[in-house]
């Protein structure tokens, strides 16, 4: 009772505390010990030395933060989402970690985030680098919206009670469907599941799998919501997508268990020295990629929010680098080019944001030679 009665006063924004049966779900989990979700392995939020680390960052990359210019979107239209898949695959990254995919019929929405910041209020906090590719009134119908965690980047408020008024199913972590339940979402429609759970909605299996990351929306930490990354199958093919998550041997484990996948999703962006526990840089992002036996790779997370002290490009171009180090395939599109992972074999690789860096010529030659591996980008529309 008490906690329906805070959550009552709380900003509708900070979601909602689990109770009842769910929060008995919660505490029965084996990733829930001592009051508190665990991570994998053990983790710290920031490392020693953060807040030197961070301003050390923050003068190298002074000036590099935001682009020079517009970042070229892509726009697609009704008629393209309304073509079939040739392949039966298909991927649209609308910015940060959201991406809709098409996989084998379905519909599939990752961490949608449609508003202008990622803050719990509309008048502060870290605000769009760029406009999302395709309005919510042109977002075609969606089967199943997946959620990575509750952070205000992959969960948002409006953008949940908007998709709450069309017919999509949600498929997130436990305890993030109280959010969702606050925001106007119906139980019924609500798929909670632990890591190593799995349920079948709208014909595909998902299946909530580790991440090294945490929960954090309100006034303080709660340790009863759960983080994850996601296993998405079909009859035909199978995607990964990382939601936040640090470097662990776990990768390995998914690849292993639930792999090999047509494309994975990583968090590639917004990393630091300062939390090296709790993101990946486009290195280990990589690396996770070939551990988890993917074929195609895009990298998320990067390039729409300001939240960490790198250059706002950077995480492709060290991600193109890493790719080519390992022999990987990458595919880096602009923000709404709609792309089929098994047709975009041979492209070379073509380093849009160059052409918006605030210091432009800084990684002239780094992509184009030597290339060692097939590093993709999707060419506007």
């Amino acid at each position: 009772m008490a906690g329906h009665f805070l959550t009552s006063l709380a900003p509708a924004a900070f979601g909602a505390r689990p109770a009842g049966e769910r929060l008995a779900r919660i505490q029965g989990s084996p990733h829930f010990r001592d009051g508190a979700f665990r991570n994998p392995v053990p983790t710290r939020r920031g490392s020693p030395g953060a807040i030197g680390k961070m301003l050390r960052a923050q003068k190298a990359a002074a000036g590099l933060r935001r682009p020079a210019g517009a970042i070229p979107l892509v726009t697609p239209s009704a008629l393209d989402f309304a073509r079939t898949p040739m392949t039966g695959l298909r991927a649209c990254w609308l910015g940060h970690a959201t991406v809709l995919v098409e996989l084998d019929g379905v519909r599939v929405l990752f961490d949608p985030v449609w508003s202008t910041r990622c803050s719990p209020s509309a008048a502060f906090g870290p605000a769009r680098l760029h406009a999302v590719p395709v309005r919510f009134a042109d977002l075609p119908e969606v089967d199943v919206v997946v959620v990575s965690h509750d952070h205000y980047d992959h969960l948002d408020m409006a953008t949940i009670r908007a998709l709450a008024g069309r017919d999509a199913a949600f498929v997130v972590p436990l305890g993030i469907g109280a959010h969702l339940e606050r925001w106007g979402v119906g139980a019924e429609r609500i798929t909670e599941l632990d890591w190593h759970e799995a349920g079948e909605v709208a014909g595909l299996t998902f299946t909530a799998t580790p991440a090294r990351h945490y929960c954090n929306r309100g006034a303080r930490v709660l340790g009863t919501v759960l983080w994850a990354s996601w296993v998405v199958a079909g009859p035909r093919h199978r995607v990964f997508h990382s939601g936040d998550s640090g470097y662990f041997p776990g990768f390995a484990d998914i690849g292993r268990e639930h792999g090999p996948f047509d494309l994975t999703m990583i968090q590639a962006g917004a990393y630091a020295e300062a939390w090296p526990e709790v993101h990946l840089h486009p290195e280990g992002a990589v690396q996770a990629h070939t551990e988890l036996g993917g074929g195609l790779m895009l990298p998320i997370h990067w390039g729409t929010f300001d939240l960490a002290p790198h250059a706002w490009e950077e995480p492709a171009e060290r991600s193109v680098a890493a790719a080519r180090a390992l022999g990987t395939d990458l595919v880096i599109p602009r923000p709404g080019a709609l792309f089929e992972p098994a047709l975009v074999d041979g492209a070379e690789v073509e380093p849009w944001w160059r052409e918006v860096a605030a210091a432009p010529n800084r990684w002239a030659g780094d992509v184009e030679a030597e290339p060692a591996a097939s590093v993709r980008a999707v060419p506007a529309a």
